[in-house]
């Protein structure tokens, strides 16, 4: 399952490329939480916090409880990372989108597919395994949100494939993508082509003798 971690937060009610300066100056890094019928807040996080628990994620998909405070108070709220932005050049987090979530409440995520073994058909027959889809999307409860979805390749053999339908999705998990979907496929062994052949030599043209003049005609 999608590990649940606690992040501390501040309400942030400056706003502005000023107010967001100020913000990064003093370590912290802008952040937005919507959803789950409430209004839009703008908050403050830690860089040196929120860099730390994307560094320990296996997935992408990580169940956040905020602990937002607000002049000296406190409130809980479950979100679920929705978007993390980067600089382009030093790759810091410049800003992330929390989506508020409700644990009586399913929710639709885009979960990564990964897989582990060496399938027969590539380790003994040369083939190729190809992966058709990168993530499944899948309806589920927050508290079974998995980080990824792991598939193990190792029985399958040329031309076997493995569709969403196929996937080993936790109990309470739900795909909601179409159940035909082919997500792996061994391939036929690429088959090295033939050397063209060498391009016939031209028969050789024998030039016909001219015959030697004759006496009377070299005069």
């Amino acid at each position: 399952m999608a590990k649940q971690v606690t992040l501390s937060a501040r309400l942030r009610s400056e706003s502005g490329r000023n107010a967001v300066k100020q913000v990064r100056a003093r370590g912290g890094v802008p952040a937005v939480i919507y959803g789950s019928k409430e209004q839009p807040s703008n908050l403050e996080i830690s860089q040196r916090d929120i860099e730390a628990l994307l560094a320990h994620a296996v997935g992408e998909n990580i169940l956040v409880e905020l602990e937002i405070e607000d002049n000296g108070k406190k409130t809980n709220r479950l979100s679920l990372i929705q978007e993390v932005q980067h600089h382009p050049l030093r790759r810091g987090v410049v800003h992330v989108d929390f989506h508020a979530v409700s644990m009586t409440e399913k929710i639709s995520a885009s979960i990564v597919i990964e897989s582990f073994g060496e399938a027969d058909g590539v380790k003994n027959y040369g083939g190729l395994l190809e992966q058709s889809m990168r993530a499944v999307t899948i309806n589920c409860l927050p508290k079974d949100l998995p980080e990824l979805i792991r598939v193990d390749v190792s029985a399958m053999k040329i031309g076997d494939t493995i569709h969403v339908r196929d996937l080993p999705l936790p109990a309470g998990v739900e795909a909601e993508d179409d159940a035909e979907l082919t997500v792996f496929i061994v391939a036929e062994p690429l088959v090295a082509e033939a050397a063209p052949a060498a391009a016939a030599e031209a028969p050789e043209v024998l030039k016909e003798k001219k015959p030697e003049a004759s006496a009377e005609e070299k005069k």
